[in-house]
């Protein structure tokens, strides 16, 4: 592979050269005909952890970077190929070995937040327990936090019936998946059939109802450090893309990133 390039930082965003190295294999090639390539993909994907980040619109990317036409065009290839899924997903396996586990979890958390969803003609309802128009984000993580699937719908979308789809998809993207620990908001029949139907056991973890206060339960306060994780970059904050697809990919690259800081830190 040709020497990559060192670069200094001028956002705290920025892929460091561990990072770059990490990732540039995953990119698409130059093509061998046609027009050259004449922009940097480098700073494509530092444009787009700054978006993210910052919550900043497209038309208000920093001049350091591509034209943000360029940006969006490039960032709308990447979607259609599912290279941040693709990057984030190979972080969690290489993180997960760094710390000493099997690269695919056995075990998961499931948990849902519901997001205000401003975006003109988003697809987005009302969820009367959290009194918000919006979208909800049901997700799995593994025992440590790290984001496993999204499935993003209408607020109005109950627990249970989000999390059937987040069923489907684990069962094939992380396959050794068994056990997953859920609140008494997924104690459902049709869940649990589903679950017993794709050889899922779901442990639910409810409330001790006597004691006041709040209280850490078991295992369910990972996912909620991973929302915690996810809200930090502000473009997460709320749901401001118009599309399903769009919105998963901001929530990939958040992620991805943060896993591929730690890794490469």
């Amino acid at each position: 592979m040709a020497e990559i390039e060192k670069k200094a930082k001028r956002y705290p965003t920025d892929l460091t050269d561990e990072e770059w190295v990490q990732i540039a294999p995953l990119l698409p090639s130059p093509a061998r005909t046609g027009r050259r390539r004449v922009v940097d993909l480098r700073e494509v994907l530092n444009a787009l952890r700054y978006l993210v980040r910052t919550g900043c619109g497209w038309r208000l990317l920093p001049k350091d970077f591509p034209a943000w036409q360029t940006v969006y065009w490039w960032f709308r290839r990447f979607v259609e190929m599912m290279l941040f899924r693709t990057i984030h997903d190979i972080a969690v396996m290489i993180d997960r070995e760094r710390a000493g586990r099997e690269a695919s979890p056995s075990a998961g958390v499931l948990d849902s937040q519901t997001v205000k969803a401003p975006a003109p003609g988003a697809k987005r309802a009302y969820d009367g327990g959290k009194k918000t128009v919006g979208r909800k984000r049901h997700i799995a993580v593994d025992t440590d936090g790290r984001l496993l699937m999204i499935n993003l719908t209408p607020a109005n979308i109950s627990d249970s019936a989000g999390a059937q789809t987040i069923l489907d998809a684990i069962r094939k993207r992380w396959p050794w998946v068994k056990h997953l620990f859920a609140d008494g908001a997924y104690d459902r029949g049709q869940l649990m059939d589903k679950a017993a139907f794709l050889d899922f056991t779901i442990e639910v973890v409810k409330r001790i109802e006597k004691e006041e206060g709040f209280k850490v339960l078991p295992r369910r306060w990972v996912v909620e450090r991973t929302f915690a994780w996810m809200t930090r970059w502000r473009r997460l904050v709320r749901d401001y893309e118009a599309r399903i697809d769009v919105s998963e990919a901001m929530n990939h690259i958040a992620m991805g990133s943060l896993l591929l800081r730690r890794i490469t830190h």
